[in-house]
């Protein structure tokens, strides 16, 4: 380990060390939701107020040690284990961003996802709404889901599937495109399904795009590269119908707290099994 004492976010200085103490603390928790999946790295080298990078490709210099996998054509870090979460955590990458996909599978999504992304003045509370209205509509077709705040502005709901007959191109994405465009025609106030920023005005994009095999989403757990720690934190569905913005705001601390009273919030998405209906 190295540089524990860089801070990592000014605004509260927080370093490199509680940044690998947080991840080594979360990790009984967090590496279920990592596991055999393919992990593209968001790296902040000199803290969240300096420059970033993606990296998809398994760094040269990783320990032997360190799990890998082949998806198009790319090397791949797969985190499975705590000393790969540390070395990660010590490559400052701040973000961990798996794929909806296991590395075996990668042409198969574990999970149908949806980011609510609001466009000011739009807000948490509004994100919370929809939230609860994405999951009546699921409920209609016989899906349950299970929320989570992004760490940053929205919120992302999560539909566990873990079955096998079951692709992108002719399940996720269809679906979720036509439930996101459905919803927005019986709710035009408050929800949009494009990403057109002069439509988006006061309400909340329904993000349906982030369910295809070459995009990554922010997993549960991870730190936020925002001004505080933030964390994208699994929520009960009481918190999201209570609907208060100061409530959904988690930052590490509060996370290992919620961890330790609570578990894992979000067990199910890696363990319920679930098929996509007939479109």
């Amino acid at each position: 380990l190295s540089n524990l004492d860089k801070v990592m976010y000014p605004a509260v200085g927080f370093t490199k060390g509680q940044l690998i103490d947080y991840y080594s603390r979360i990790a009984p928790v967090l590496l279920p939701h990592l596991r055999d999946r393919p992990l593209t790295l968001k790296r902040y080298p000199n803290g969240v107020e300096g420059q970033y990078f993606y990296e998809k490709r398994c760094p040269s210099h990783a320990p032997e040690w360190v799990r890998t996998a082949k998806a198009f054509e790319i090397e791949y870090v797969v985190c499975d284990d705590l000393p790969t979460l540390v070395w990660l955590a010590n490559l400052a990458d701040l973000e961990l961003h798996p794929s909806l996909s296991r590395a075996d599978e990668i042409m198969r999504p574990a999970v149908m996802a949806f980011d609510l992304d609001p466009g000011p003045p739009a807000g948490l509370a509004e994100c919370c709404e929809v939230a609860l209205i994405l999951r009546e509509a699921l409920g209609h077709v016989g899906l349950e889901c299970f929320a989570k705040t992004s760490g940053s502005k929205g919120i992302q709901v999560y539909v566990p599937l873990n079955v096998a007959d079951v692709d992108y191109d002719g399940g996720t994405k269809p679906l979720s495109k036509a439930l996101a465009r459905h919803l927005e025609g019986e709710h035009p106030k408050l929800i949009v399904s494009t990403q057109k920023k002069e439509l988006r005005r006061g309400k909340v994009l329904i993000d349906w795009s982030q369910n295809d095999e070459h995009k990554t989403t922010v997993c549960v757990y991870s730190l936020r590269a925002r001004e505080r720690p933030t964390v994208s934190t699994p929520l009960d569905w009481s918190e999201v119908e209570a609907g208060d913005p100061d409530a959904l705001v988690f930052e590490s601390d509060d996370v290992l707290a919620r961890a330790e009273e609570r578990g894992d919030l979000f067990a199910p998405v890696v363990e319920m099994k679930q098929q996509l209906p007939a479109l």
